[in-house]
């Protein structure tokens, strides 16, 4: 018995040292797989929310691809492309016209210069300027906003800049017209529907459900349309003419689709990143566009050549790899 017992014993010693090495040794091999990073946007926004569906699909081929992709929440387009282009990332998303002002080297990068490591990867969807007002704010259109609380994006996000040429376009100067404000988007919301804010910019694709959530508040909200889109048109190659469809948000105290413009929302990289990287990725997103939609209702509307558009910075070779596979061709670059 005591034999029996001691063997038995013996056994279950070893069962266990034979299952605490294969532990081990999987944890080593997972800590040993290379992280590629993609920095973001805020938590709960689109570039969030696609920029952890990009991560998701691509990291089912984690054994082939030998990398695995960590999606990391940041203050938007600008600081994902210093961060890609400072080597602290990766990948990011940002909109094509701080993608274009880097590689430019003007606005935001005037003084560091043309960012000339940077590179594009693929579109995701369009992006419309978006203005909104409280209902009962007295505001019905952008010469309504002199004088008033307005919120014009945080500094480092897509949205300011939008907001700014907005601004411009309508001769109204955001220092000295507008009570200016820049918060976050979740007290922006808060701010609008308590009546603490009259109206702010948002640079996004639609339908929005924050945006929704706010037509469906007890103050309720109004879109207001850009005026001299032209003039923007003109002075910004980035930009195309784009309407947000009224009938997308009924609650919405508009009747008629809105006239804006917009920018396409972009996976930009760096030179240094390698092109086995990129074209992993990129595969990834074409093969599974349609679980990338069904997460994230902005990106129905995307094809595989509108994926191809609004790429103002130097194409990744990762990426043309894969684009030349698929016998597509990228567009006539924006004077």
């Amino acid at each position: 018995m005591k034999t029996t017992s001691s063997r038995a014993y013996r056994c279950f010693s070893t069962l266990l040292l034979v299952i605490s090495a294969a532990v081990l040794l999987s944890s080593c091999a997972r800590e040993e797989t290379p992280v590629v990073v993609i920095g973001t946007g805020g938590i709960g926004g689109n570039y969030q929310l696609i920029g952890n569906a990009i991560a998701r699909v691509t990291n089912k081929n984690l054994r082939s691809n030998g990398f695995q992709i960590s999606d990391e929440p940041s203050e938007g387009s600008v600081s994902n492309i210093n961060a890609v282009v400072a080597g602290q990332i990766q990948f990011g998303i940002a909109q094509a016209d701080h993608q274009y002002e880097a590689v430019q080297g003007i606005a935001a990068w005037q003084e560091p210069g043309a960012q000339s490591s940077l590179r594009s990867v693929l579109s995701l969807y369009p992006e419309a300027v978006t203005l909104i007002a409280g209902a009962n704010a007295g505001i019905e259109t952008m010469e309504d906003l002199r004088g008033r609380r307005v919120d014009i994006g945080m500094t480092g996000s897509g949205t300011r800049q939008n907001a700014l040429d907005a601004l411009e376009a309508a001769d109204i100067d955001w220092q000295q017209d507008i009570q200016a404000q820049q918060v976050n988007l979740e007290e922006r919301l808060a701010m609008l529907m308590h009546s603490e804010l009259d109206a702010f910019f948002y640079t996004v694709g639609h339908p929005n459900t924050d945006i929704k959530f706010a037509t469906y508040s007890v103050r309720g909200a109004r879109f207001i349309p850009l005026v001299n889109i032209n003039e923007i048109l003109e002075n910004n190659p980035f930009y195309s003419e784009t309407l947000i469809p009224a009938d997308l948000y009924e609650r919405a105290y508009n009747a008629e689709d809105i006239e804006t413009v917009g920018v396409k929302a972009t996976l930009v990289t760096s030179s240094d990143v390698s092109d086995e990287v990129v074209y992993a990725i990129t595969k990834s997103v074409f093969e599974q566009l349609e679980e990338i939609a069904e997460y994230r209702p902005v990106m129905r509307n995307v094809s595989q050549q509108s994926m191809l558009e609004g790429l103002t910075a130097p194409v990744h070779p990762g990426a043309m790899k894969y684009f030349a596979e698929l016998g597509l061709e990228l567009p006539a670059p924006a004077e």
